[in-house]
């Protein structure tokens, strides 16, 4: 095709064997989008292609990849708000027939692979290095190996009895991101022999990093998760096991009362900030007394 499309905050342009993707860095731009630059889509990593009418005055192509296909959708895991889907093109409702011709030449192109999940990644990844900050400390992506480096003003005593981590890719076999948007948000490393052995609580988990009002935003968390979870899919034995895996549940453990008390005061803030409801606090601040 070798035509562009152009919309609010991206232009697709739309070739043989793909479609590259090319954010635009204005003001009112997701910082994701930033973030990622542009990104090109084989037409093997899309299971289908959606038009749409959008909000005030707009239509929404959408391409939707498949499983298995994109890191970065992968480690979102459905999280994504529709405003910073990748996929997601809005376009002005007067071009919608155009949209409408590229709709059916994309649509003519796409093999139907059903449910079968690529035994690779057919989306590349965010490079390497990578790193952001959390709430309780600094994370570090070289490509081989991810660091923690836990800061003494957010870090439970358990990160810093445990002591700063390094964890080669090849221990590890998935990566849990919970965004930062959404209440308890984290970024935890899952280990290859013991996933099951990992705390519950991710500010107990030195293999985890907590998220908090301001420290590891979508842009900068998401992309790293997606690397890491790239790396270890790639040096993963066997196809089956990659993906974003979720960490089992963990029975509660009694924990120091200094770390219940720097948990609630992080509640609290959240609920100051109008992040959380009344209701969520008190449940949640309950909940942690009980732990006592």
């Amino acid at each position: 095709m070798g035509d562009v499309l152009a919309g609010f905050h991206a232009a697709w342009e739309f070739e043989s064997d793909s479609v590259l993707i090319r954010f635009e860095r204005g003001i009112r731009t997701p910082k994701l989008f930033q973030a990622l630059g542009e990104r090109r889509i084989p037409l093997e990593a899309i299971a289908a292609v959606t038009l749409t009418p959008g909000k005030r005055g707009t239509v929404v192509l959408h391409a939707v990849p498949r499983p298995g296909a994109d890191p970065l959708m992968d480690a979102a895991a459905g999280q994504l708000k529709e405003g910073s889907d990748p996929y997601r093109l809005v376009l002005p409702a007067e071009r919608q027939t155009l949209a409408e011709y590229y709709l059916d030449e994309l649509r003519g192109r796409l093999v139907d692979e059903g449910d079968v999940r690529p035994d690779r990644y057919l989306v590349a990844p965010p490079e390497a290095p990578l790193q952001f900050k959390a709430y309780d400390g600094k994370a570090s992506f070289d490509g081989a190996s991810v660091s923690f480096r836990w800061f003494w003003t957010g870090a439970s005593s358990a990160k810093w009895k445990a002591g700063d981590k390094t964890f080669p890719v090849a221990d590890l076999s998935g990566v849990e991101w919970r965004s930062p948007e959404l209440f308890e948000g984290h970024l935890r490393l899952l280990h290859r022999e013991a996933a099951d052995e990992q705390p519950g609580q991710a500010d107990q988990d030195p293999a985890a990093v907590v998220f908090g009002l301001g420290y590891g935003p979508v842009h900068e968390s998401l992309p790293f998760a997606a690397s890491v979870l790239a790396a270890v899919r790639s040096t993963s034995p066997a196809p089956s096991s990659a993906g974003p895996l979720r960490a089992g549940s963990a029975s509660v453990v009694r924990r120091d009362p200094a770390d219940i008390a720097e948990r609630i005061r992080h509640l609290g803030e959240l609920h100051q900030a109008g992040l959380v409801t009344d209701a969520e606090f008190a449940t949640k601040k309950t909940e942690l007394l009980a732990e006592l």
